[in-house]
C-alpha cells in the first residue's frame, strides 16, 4: 500500500445523512454511472436508507462534490458501491481520500472483508489496498432477471 491519501485543501468528508444532496447523487448514478444508469429515484432513495452515506464537500460552499454508499452488517461484511466524483472535481484525489475515509471509517468494526466491483478503476482501490478475489471460484452471484426495458 502506498502513502495514505489526503484530502485536498478546502474540502471535507461528512458521514451525516442529512447533508447528502440526494438528488444531485441521484442525477450523478442515474445519468453518469455506468452501473445505476436509469435508477429510478425511489430505487435510490431505498438503497441510500439501508446503507451508510459517505459524501465530500467543498468546505466554502457546502456543494457536494462525490459521494460513496456501503452496505454492511456492521461485523463481519461490506460492500462499497455508488462511488462517484463530480466531472468538474476530478483528478484531484477526491475519489481516493474518500474511499480511504470509508475504509478507516469501516475498520473498527473488525470487519472481513469489503468487497467492491469495477469495470475501470482497479487502480484507484488498488493503492488502498484492495485486490482481485483470490478464489474467485468460490464467489457466486445470483442475478434476477430483467424486463423489456432492462429493469428488474
Amino acid at each position: 500500500m502506498t502513502d495514505e491519501p489526503t484530502l485536498p485543501e478546502g474540502y471535507e468528508i461528512s458521514t451525516d445523512p442529512d447533508r447528502v444532496d440526494v438528488g444531485r447523487v441521484h442525477h450523478w448514478l442515474a445519468t453518469d454511472a455506468y452501473w445505476a444508469v436509469d435508477r429510478p429515484r425511489e430505487k435510490h432513495e431505498r438503497a441510500m436508507a439501508g446503507s451508510l452515506n459517505f459524501g465530500a464537500y467543498e468546505v466554502s460552499s457546502g456543494r457536494q462534490v462525490a459521494y460513496a454508499r456501503v452496505v454492511t452488517d456492521r461485523a463481519t461484511f461490506a460492500w462499497l458501491c455508488d462511488v462517484y466524483v463530480d466531472r468538474p472535481a476530478r483528478g484531484k484525489g477526491l475519489g481516493v481520500a474518500l474511499v480511504a475515509a470509508v475504509r478507516e471509517h469501516l475498520r473498527p468494526y473488525g470487519l472481513r472483508r469489503v468487497l467492491l466491483a469495477t469495470h475501470d478503476a482497479h487502480g484507484v482501490y488498488e493503492k488502498l489496498g484492495f485486490r482481485a478475489l483470490e478464489k474467485p471460484d468460490e464467489w457466486m452471484a445470483f442475478a434476477y432477471a430483467r424486463d423489456a426495458d432492462g429493469r428488474q
